[in-house]
């Protein structure tokens, strides 16, 4: 049996098990390796995408259960928010070690879509869930309001 899903603007029809986390689907059959494994019990954020314009882990979302267009972080400059957040992480020089990143920046695009103007209150309660081991969350909340008022300049 076949699940029918779309990634960044691109349907598919998986022959994973309707059962199997949507992060393997992405990694191991679509070759899309930028959402990353950390945890797989959706506690660190390495494996953020957004499923129908919102962050998901996607280690705990079945495939049978994903419930709309899947963007992973292999669309980063081309979707929302996407873009601005990109280019702020690389002026504020977020990564170190980079594992998190991509889920950084996915739940970080998130947040501008649903509140374009955040404060340091806001960033810290919408990114608690999305670990760093090298601790970067002072240039990730930099980064954030960067892309904030980039985004708001358009």
């Amino acid at each position: 049996m076949s699940v029918s899903i779309v990634v960044n603007d691109t349907p598919y029809e998986s022959q994973s098990s309707p059962d199997t986390p949507l992060l393997w689907v992405l990694r191991d059959e679509l070759g899309m390796t930028g959402t990353k494994f950390g945890c797989g019990v959706a506690a660190c954020g390495a494996c953020t995408v957004h499923v129908d314009g919102q962050a998901q882990r996607s280690c705990q979302l079945s495939l049978k259960d994903v419930d709309g267009p899947v963007v992973t972080i292999e669309a980063l400059g081309t979707v929302g928010a996407m873009p601005a957040v990109h280019a702020a992480w690389i002026e504020h020089q977020v990564a170190q070690c980079g594992y998190c990143q991509a889920g950084q920046q996915m739940q970080a695009a998130s947040l501008l879509a649903q509140n374009p103007r955040p404060t340091d209150a806001d960033i810290d309660t919408a990114m608690n869930g999305n670990l760093c081991r090298c601790g970067t969350y002072p240039r990730i909340r930099a980064a954030i309001h960067t892309a904030a008022a980039a985004l708001a300049q358009e």
